[in-house]
């Protein structure tokens, strides 16, 4: 779970306890107290600016030093009362040039004229033509705090992704066409430098984990599926598969990355089920089949949620019911499994896509609320499909008869009502690839962070 730091800023022209004709402060303190103490609750960490800001030098040096801390992710200016907008303003385009998000809050209420601070600013921003959200709500609503801190939490994704590394294992897997990246495009977007590795080094590193290694990764196994599998070969090459690749990904300081899987490395030594499953438990974000837009996906969800995400085909929808049947071919992570049963070991199971073999999971997803969402190019624009979902499990009586649908009962599925338009987002959907994560914030949040990277969400 990611813990976003905003700077909060109160401004306004009638401060240092200026009263109104009636005696009144204009600017309520109690009431801004309990504003930001509404954003702690939420787990925003704030670092306040003592001095309500009014003049161009207070701004200037107000929002330099929120543009100098590596730790703020955005700013939040709080309508104290009425303001000179042309006092501030050139202050927060500055600000806003170093790529950290604006938000304007403005309390509701009559008393202390905030509406007016609040929208004058407002405007003067679109004027200029500066991004920002505005909010107008209540701290005792929780809606509207809910909109603040999903603005917080985009934030803190757009500037921990910038002057991150994705790398990847291999080429284009399956001949996607859907999945590719052009480096540059990732640069300009989004401030993330793609590295390529061979997948010969992770064969090479593979095969020098030694037996202590392989003993010291058996105690986490059987606490995750109950026990171990049988000992083989190629169950052997799955596990050294998965510590091979922990340890390049670490060495290579990657951030998040993706693997080509097959052909090539899942026919020269090992299906990559097993490995994936245990990185993306390891809250690692990843992807096959060298899918850049999916591995962004899944790593976008996994910072956001604090649980382990689940990415697979999109195997069905029902369009009636909204049911959807996620079902990947053998990765999963295993602390998904539902009540139906622990998760357990399977095998690849498809000659044709991955010939050496390997270890896979076998589970059914644990019930939930969480979102659906892919990160995609439309001719050459990312786009985002995302909804709101709902997970389920089918009557146990049933399950047999529900696995066996798809020919593969053995692969790990996730049972998922969508909320959306079933036509629109199958219209807008850009891969055979769901991205499931658990929590109900994940589709706004997702929708904030669209808005401050250029992405065009698409919310069927």
């Amino acid at each position: 779970m990611i813990h976003p730091t905003a700077g909060f800023i109160v401004y306004g022209v009638h401060k240092d306890g200026l009263q109104d004709p009636m005696g009144q402060p204009f600017i309520d303190d109690a009431l801004v107290g309990r504003s930001k103490k509404a954003l702690v609750d939420r787990g925003i960490s704030l670092v306040e600016h003592d001095l309500v800001i009014a003049s161009k030098a207070e701004a200037r040096a107000a929002l330099k030093r929120m543009k100098d801390d590596d730790a703020v992710d955005c700013v939040i200016l709080f309508s104290g009362t009425w303001v000179w907008a042309a006092h501030l303003i050139a202050a927060v385009r500055d600000f806003a040039l170093s790529g950290k998000p604006v938000l304007i809050w403005t309390h509701p209420g009559s008393q202390g004229w905030r509406p007016v601070g609040g929208l004058v600013l407002h405007g003067a921003l679109l004027e200029v033509g500066i991004d920002h959200k505005f909010v107008y709500g209540a701290a005792d609503d929780p809606d509207e705090i809910g909109r603040i801190t999903s603005f917080c939490r985009a934030a803190h994704l757009k500037n921990r992704l910038n002057m991150a590394t994705l790398g990847t294992f291999g080429g284009r897997g399956m001949g996607q066409t859907c999945g590719v990246a052009d480096p540059s495009q990732w640069m300009k977007t989004f401030g993330v430098d793609i590295d390529s590795r061979d997948t010969t080094e992770l064969i090479r590193a593979a095969s020098e984990v030694t037996s202590a290694e392989l003993a010291a990764l058996e105690p986490r196994v059987k606490k995750l599926f109950g026990g171990l599998p049988q000992q083989s070969d190629v169950n052997q090459r799955s596990m050294r598969l998965y510590l091979a690749i922990k340890k390049l990904v670490e060495r290579n300081g990657w951030d998040f990355y993706t693997i080509q899987s097959f052909p090539g490395l899942a026919d020269d030594y090992s299906a990559t089920c097993f490995a994936q499953s245990m990185m993306l438990e390891d809250g690692v974000g990843t992807s096959t089949l060298g899918d850049f837009n999916t591995a962004l996906s899944v790593w976008l969800l996994t910072q956001l949620s604090g649980q382990p995400v689940y990415y697979g085909d999109l195997q069905h929808l029902d369009k009636a019911t909204g049911e959807i049947k996620i079902i990947g071919d053998g990765a999963c992570p295993p602390s998904l499994a539902g009540k139906l049963g622990p998760a357990g070991f399977a095998e690849h199971g498809i000659p044709t896509e991955g010939e050496a073999g390997g270890l896979s999971v076998k589970l059914v997803c644990r019930v939930g609320e969480g979102a659906l969402a892919r990160l995609g190019r439309v001719d050459g624009q990312f786009t985002m499909v995302v909804t709101r979902c709902t997970i389920f499990e089918p009557p146990a009586a049933q399950l047999e008869a529900r696995q066996r649908e798809c020919g593969i009962p053995f692969w790990p599925h996730g049972f998922v009502t969508a909320h959306c338009d079933v036509d629109e987002l199958l219209e807008y959907w850009t891969n055979e690839y769901a991205c499931l994560g658990y929590g109900e914030t994940l589709f706004d949040d997702l929708v904030d962070f669209c808005g401050m990277t250029g992405i065009e969400p698409i919310l069927p």
